[in-house]
């Protein structure tokens, strides 16, 4: 496990990365992410008010987490493939002077990470809240996302690791 403070407007988050084999309960599960590879190039869009990231977002009411990263990764990248859980990191709001009890987050939440493996690729119709597309050496990531964080990297080596 690997953890780091960062912070959501004047409130300090404790992210705590955890590399497992099965989901945390499905009420705590806030959001869905991956890192989507080809060829051994990593996938990244331009999306609006986050600029160059790896596909995600929120769950849908009733949506497995697993179905909500590969419609996340259709939305944003167009494109679709086989997908294996990473882990996911742990979002502790414990120490944050904002965090609401009436808000959207639970106290502890999970952000849950995949990889994918894309068996297709389709055209890049810029539709939903991505500019634009790239494929990028995975070595390249900081010089594109400039909040990468050594959580974030702990994430990306492990994907490497599960090749195929």
């Amino acid at each position: 496990m690997k953890s780091a403070y960062v912070y959501w407007g004047n409130g300090k988050v404790k992210l705590t990365w955890i590399q497992v084999n099965e989901l945390p309960e499905k009420e705590l599960i806030t959001s869905a992410h991956g890192l989507c590879f080809n060829d051994n190039k990593l996938l990244l869009m331009n999306l609006n008010h986050r600029g160059w990231d790896i596909p995600g977002g929120h769950i849908e009411k009733e949506e497995a987490p697993a179905d909500c990263f590969k419609r996340e990764a259709y939305e944003e990248g167009y494109i679709t493939g086989s997908c294996s859980l990473l882990g996911y990191i742990a979002v502790n709001h414990t120490e944050n002077i904002e965090w609401n009890s009436e808000g959207h987050y639970p106290k502890v939440g999970y952000q849950i990470f995949y990889r994918m493996d894309v068996q297709q690729i389709y055209e890049f119709k810029a539709a939903h809240e991505s500019r634009d597309r790239i494929w990028i050496n995975p070595k390249d990531i900081k010089k594109y996302n400039k909040n990468w964080n050594t959580l974030h990297q702990s994430i990306l080596d492990v994907a490497m690791k599960r090749d195929g």
